[in-house]
């Protein structure tokens, strides 16, 4: 395996940008992205090119401990590590497809709704897996139970009857980066908006919504 990994991030007009990563920097920014997306309420933006990247460099480690000694101490240690890359990427993956079950109607509806030159939340293969999975849904409905109804009621809007993400649900995090004048709005009636400074390395349990520009640009890490 080489030492530095290419990987690819969507740029300005301008075109693409080039990122050189190591594959510890690489797998370092997969369990950034899984621990994300375990504990936001919402979908997150798809990280298609880091998984891309994750299951070329196992593919290279599966490589690397064929052509090793068997009995090496190594090979075991290299084992558990492809083990656990693999058990981080497919908890990655399945809290996405949990997400996009449970949200399909909202998920499908924003993805089209989205301007060309704003970041997908869904990779191509999620995208075609939402809307199949809204179409069988409506098509179970009303094979099975909207035909049955008076003509009055069959029919059903699934953006109203599927809940949306909890946005004002509470989050644990940690800072990464310094951040100034951030706006908290009040638990009652009778408080007030005001403003935090988030210190580097600190931590805090802080509503969702307050901070999701936050998560998404990378400046704090959902814990």
């Amino acid at each position: 395996m080489a030492d530095e990994l290419e990987l690819f991030e969507q740029g300005s007009d301008a075109g693409s940008d080039e990122v050189l990563l190591t594959p510890a920097e690489l797998i370092h920014q997969l369990e950034e992205a899984w621990l994300n997306e375990k504990f936001a309420p919402d979908l997150l933006e798809s990280k298609s090119e880091i998984v891309e990247c994750v299951i070329e460099q196992l593919s290279h480690m599966e490589e690397n401990l064929q052509r090793a000694k068997k009995g090496d101490l190594k090979v075991s240690i290299h084992r558990m590590e492809i083990d656990r890359i693999r058990y981080v990427l497919s908890s990655y993956l399945r809290s996405r497809l949990l997400k996009i079950e449970k949200f399909f109607p909202h998920v499908v509806e924003k993805e089209k709704l989205r301007a060309k030159e704003d970041p997908s939340a869904l990779s191509p293969e999620e995208f075609a897996f939402a809307k199949e999975y809204l179409e069988n849904t409506e098509m179970f409905l009303k094979n099975v139970t909207l035909k049955h109804m008076p003509p009055n009621l069959q029919s059903i809007d699934l953006l109203k009857s599927v809940p949306q993400p909890n946005l004002d649900s509470f989050v644990f995090l940690r800072v990464k980066e310094r951040q100034e004048n951030i706006l908290i709005e009040p638990e009652t009636d009778e408080q007030r908006e005001y403003t935090v400074d988030l210190e580097e390395g600190s931590q805090h349990l802080i509503r969702y919504k307050t901070i999701a520009p936050l998560v998404t640009s990378g400046a704090v890490q959902l814990i």
